[in-house]
C-alpha cells in the first residue's frame, strides 16, 4: 500500500502538512507532494476537504501478484572463508531446521566455492538438501557473480524463506539480491518464528536504539529474506552419519564489472575470529588509554581469548572497529565474557548479554554492568586484571 495526492484535486491548502507527524507532506508550486519520510500512519487521509488524498494497493499500481503457493522450502546461504564454511552458516541451519519443522517442509543450504567435503559437513549439520556452486568464480567474494548466482537459484527452485548471516559478505550483496527479485529483507534479525495463522516469517530485531523488539513480515512477496546476527541462533545436533542430496550447479552466464586481484587480513588482537572465541575480554572507556589493550591482549592470550571492545573505546581510536561489540558491533556468545571498564549501555549489552558466564570489573559500584553480570569486581582494572594475570600464569 502507499499513500497518494490526486495533484488535480489538491488545492495546497496545508492541513495535510500541519496533519503529518513525520514530516513527509510539502507544499512545492502550491501543490501537496509526499516524501520519502510517510510511515503510512494514515493520519493525513481524513484531514483533506478536497478528498485528494487517498490510498493505493500494490494491485491499483499493475504490481506483479506473486503466487505464494509456488514458493515452498527454507534456505540457509551457507557462507565459506578460505573453503571452509562459516560457522554462522550452523547456526543458520539449527534455527532453519525449526522453521521447516513448523512449515513441514524442506531445509537446504546453498554453497558457493568450497569443497563436496564441506557441503557433506552442511547435511550432517540438519540440511536435507546442498545446493552447491563450485566454480572458482566463487573462491573470492565477489557482490556481483554471488548475487547474479544466488538470484538464478531462487528463481528456478522458488524457495519460500532465505537466511544468511548479517556478516560483511551477508550484508553486502544480499540487499541486492531482495532488490532484484523484488521482495523484503529485514536485516539483523535476532529471533524467527513462524506465525500459526497466516504461515508467514516473524522477523524480530532490535529497533529504535534497541528500546523495543521489532517483529516485521512480508506478507505479499516471496522469498522472505532475512540477516541474523552471528552467535544469537544455536546449532542443532550433529549427526555424522547423516544422509541428504547435493546438487551441483553450473556457473553459468556470470559477469562482474570488478575482479578480485588478492585479498589482505587486518592484523588484529584476536587469535580466532571474535565471534567464534570462547572467551572474550573487552574494555571500554574506563580503561583510560589504548595501551590498556595490551594488558587485556596477554589477559586473553593466556585464556586463549580474543580481545572486544565497547563503542567508546572505539569511537576514541583505541582499538580497530572490528574488535566492536554491541549493537552497532558484533553479537557475541562466548562461554566467558569479560567486561573491563565497560559502563554497561543498552547498545554494549545487546551484543554480549547471550554469553554464558558474564565478570563485570569496574571501579563504578553503580555501573549497569553489574545489572547482567554472573560475577562482579568493584575494583581498578589495572589492579584487578595484573592480579588475574599473575594467578593464571602461576596456575599454568
Amino acid at each position: 500500500m502507499r499513500i497518494v495526492i490526486e495533484q488535480n484535486r489538491c488545492i495546497g491548502c496545508g492541513a495535510c502538512v500541519e496533519s503529518c507527524p513525520y514530516s513527509a507532506i510539502l507544499i512545492e508550486a502550491e501543490k501537496a507532494s509526499i516524501n520519502e519520510y510517510c510511515q503510512l500512519c494514515r493520519a493525513c487521509l481524513s484531514v483533506c476537504p478536497e478528498g485528494a488524498i487517498i490510498e493505493k494497493s500494490e494491485e491499483s499500481d499493475n504490481i506483479e501478484v506473486v503466487d505464494l503457493s509456488a514458493y515452498k522450502g527454507v534456505w540457509v546461504f551457507a557462507e565459506q572463508r578460505d573453503g571452509h564454511v562459516a560457522s554462522v552458516a550452523f547456526e543458520l541451519l539449527g534455527e532453519g531446521r525449526k522453521l521447516a519443522k513448523e512449515l513441514n517442509t524442506e531445509l537446504s543450504a546453498v554453497l558457493f566455492g568450497s569443497t563436496e567435503a564441506e557441503a557433506k559437513e552442511l547435511i550432517r549439520w540438519g540440511a536435507d538438501r546442498v545446493y552447491h556452486c563450485r566454480d572458482r568464480i566463487f573462491d573470492s567474494f565477489n557482490d556481483e557473480p554471488y548475487s547474479q548466482q544466488l538470484i538464478k537459484l531462487i528463481t528456478r527452485f522458488k524457495p519460500s524463506i532465505v537466511l544468511s548471516g548479517a556478516t560483511p559478505i551477508g550484508r553486502s550483496f544480499i540487499p541486492r539480491v531482495a532488490a532484484r527479485l523484488r521482495t523484503g529483507l529485514t536485516a539483523d534479525c535476532t529471533a524467527l518464528q513462524i506465525d500459526k495463522d497466516s504461515g508467514n516469517l516473524l522477523q524480530i530485531r532490535p529497533a529504535f536504539g534497541g528500546n523495543i523488539m521489532a517483529t516485521i513480515l512480508c506478507p505479499n512477496r516471496r522469498p522472505q529474506m532475512s540477516t541474523v546476527r552471528p552467535r544469537v541462533m544455536k546449532r542443532c545436533d550433529y549427526e555424522p552419519d547423516r544422509q541428504g542430496e547435493i546438487i551441483e550447479i553450473a556457473a553459468e552466464g556470470l559477469s562482474s564489472n570488478t575482479e578480485v586481484l588478492e585479498t589482505h587480513k587486518e592484523a588484529s588482537y584476536c587469535k580466532v575470529n571474535l565471534q567464534e572465541a570462547e572467551v572474550i575480554v573487552s574494555g571500554g572507556r574506563g580503561l583510560g588509554n589504548p595501551k590498556g589493550f595490551e594488558m587485556l591482549q596477554e589477559l586473553a592470550s593466556l585464556l586463549d581469548g580474543s580481545v572486544g571492545a565497547s563503542r567508546a573505546a572505539v569511537d576514541e581510536g583505541w582499538i580497530k572497529y572490528s574488535h566492536q561489540v554491541g549493537q552497532t558491533g558484533k553479537t557475541v556468545c562466548p562461554k566467558i565474557y569479560i567486561a573491563c571498564g565497560i559502563s554497561g549501555a543498552v547498545q554494549h549489552l545487546v551484543g554480549m548479554s547471550s554469553s554464558d558466564i558474564i565478570i563485570a570489573i569496574n571501579k563504578n559500584p553503580e555501573a549497569p554492568i553489574f545489572n547482567v553480570a554472573n560475577f562482579g569486581i568493584e575494583g581498578d582494572v589495572y589492579e584487578v586484571v595484573p592480579l588475574l594475570i599473575k594467578k593464571i600464569r602461576e596456575s599454568k
